[in-house]
């Protein structure tokens, strides 16, 4: 196999054992980056080699194991002295003065970004069309999306670019690229991870998460990020896991809860019987495998439009064109800066949502509808409660199709929005959820299947996801098509 390839966990072991250097492995990843970058586009910046060779200098005598080991970092994590720009025309040339508290704990180990990644601007999409800089391509078929708005990240990993990769996930951002690129998503708990230098979405959706190429890498990038943070108010203080240690390769007696909400019309033919297949897998493993409801799905899409458009239009009112980020050259007052500066500096998917999410707050329609969604939250999350009283974990498609072709639908919001129907219950309730791959389409492309957990069992959650993989062609499938 190739150098970029490999898992981390055995890039580490072939530098134990003295077959790779780190120097080696930075260099087989560059000289990818080089190759593919210009085909996938999953870079808005690229750390220059000097740069890349100084710090490998830097961490020569670090003890720890991580040291030197390549990493890609979504563009909406603010990394100290380099361009966090969100993808967008607004933060162009925005260089931030502070690092996240997840980059801050990537700097301790040693590991080295290669740079920033492509996404949706202001992570707001599902194909990673709407970035200002470039559309992001799917390593599988380069005419197909990679999902979004973490598809710079997904595409990066599934490409060979980098080993892993940081992404966000508000409705799904971190599960439906990693389902489209084949690789493997995390969406921790609300909470688990630190939100500070994650550029605001929607606060009370947003997570920061992990895209790797097998499950126990996603579970060691997770042990490195997790942990409670003074710096973010919604941070939760709960003792720290090992959650490479929860990998027992074993669901005997495991209770898992297929809700029928998620199999019926708009769900692809070919995507259920790839779900089924896995069901069966599990059922042969030694779990329990059983029906049930989950009757959120049709009122868990408008609720998350509501509140996650309500809170981007209060988030981003601070792109305003005087404090920080583009200020428009054509004004004669201040009432001209801040109309010219937002309406030359965001996109049209971020405008559109800023439009929907004030209308929503505005006098006379916010209890009709941004009061109403929070009330409806509060029965999403009653209803996992309830299952979840039952079984260890529910098991749903990841998304309803596989990658669909760029520019079919980024003329159609409604269309794209019905893309993150099976991801973003996630996120309302605020649980854990990983995208695991179990098989292709006719046409070859990835399908991903989803396991979803109660809070805080990312343990579980990890363990049910690496036994299918370690019991199944996982490792075999075919990767880096292009």
């Amino acid at each position: 196999m190739e150098i970029y390839e490999l898992t981390v966990c055995e890039l580490l072991d072939k530098i134990e054992k003295k077959e790779l250097t780190k120097q080696e492995i930075l260099t087989a990843y560059q000289n990818r980056i080089e190759e593919k970058e210009k085909d996938v586009g999953a870079f808005i910046t690229v750390t220059n080699k000097d740069v890349v060779n100084r710090k490998l200098e830097e961490i020569e005598n670090s003890t720890s194991k991580l040291a030197g080991i390549p990493i890609g970092i979504k563009d909406n994590i603010c990394t100290k002295g380099e361009k966090t720009t969100c993808a967008s025309k607004m933060l162009e040339n925005f260089v931030s003065p502070y690092n996240a508290t997840v980059m801050e704990k990537i700097n301790e180990t040693g590991m080295i970004s290669l740079g920033k990644l492509n996404m949706d601007e202001f992570a707001m999409g599902g194909s990673t069309e709407h970035s200002y800089f470039k559309k992001t391509r799917n390593p599988w078929n380069l005419n197909k999306v990679p999902g979004g708005s973490s598809g710079g990240s997904a595409a990066a990993v599934s490409a060979g670019m980098v080993p892993w990769a940081l992404g966000s996930d508000t409705g799904g951002s971190i599960r439906e690229p990693a389902s489209f690129c084949g690789i493997v998503g995390l969406k921790p708990t609300y909470g688990l991870v630190s939100r500070y230098g994650l550029v605001a979405f929607a606060s009370s959706l947003d997570q920061i998460g992990t895209l790797t190429k097998d499950v126990k890498d996603a579970s060691m990038l997770l042990n490195i990020i997790a942990g409670h943070d003074t710096k973010d108010s919604t941070s939760i203080d709960i003792p720290k896991e090992d959650y490479t240690k929860a990998l027992k390769n074993d669901v005997k007696g495991l209770k898992i809860g297929v809700p029928k909400e998620y199999f019926g019309e708009g769900i692809n033919e070919e995507v259920k019987e790839a779900i089924k297949k896995v069901i069966k897998k599990y059922e042969e493993l030694g779990a329990i495998v059983e029906e049930c409801s989950l009757n959120v799905a049709e009122y868990a899409l408008a609720t998350y439009y509501i509140i996650a458009c309500a809170e981007a239009s209060s988030n981003l009112g601070r792109f305003d064109g005087i404090r920080y980020g583009y200020r428009t050259k054509n004004f004669e007052n201040l009432k001209d800066i801040y109309r010219n500066s937002r309406d030359e500096g965001f996109g049209d998917e971020v405008k559109r949502r800023i439009i929907l999410g004030t209308y929503v707050l505005s006098s006379g329609y916010y209890d009709a509808y941004y009061k109403k969604a929070q009330q409806v939250r509060t029965l999403v999350k009653n209803e996992f409660k309830k299952n979840f009283e039952k079984y260890d974990v529910l098991l749903i498609p990841t998304s309803p199709n596989v990658a669909f072709d760029i520019g079919s639908k980024v003329n159609d919001p409604l269309e794209m929005y019905l893309a993150d129907l099976c991801t973003v219950p996630v996120n309302i309730a605020g649980l854990p959820g990983i995208s695991i791959p179990c098989g292709l389409n006719s046409e070859g492309l990835p399908i991903g299947f989803q396991l979803v957990g109660k809070a805080f069992s990312e343990g579980t959650l990890l363990n049910t996801a690496y036994t299918y993989e370690q019991n199944t062609n996982f490792k075999d499938k075919p990767q880096f098509k292009i």
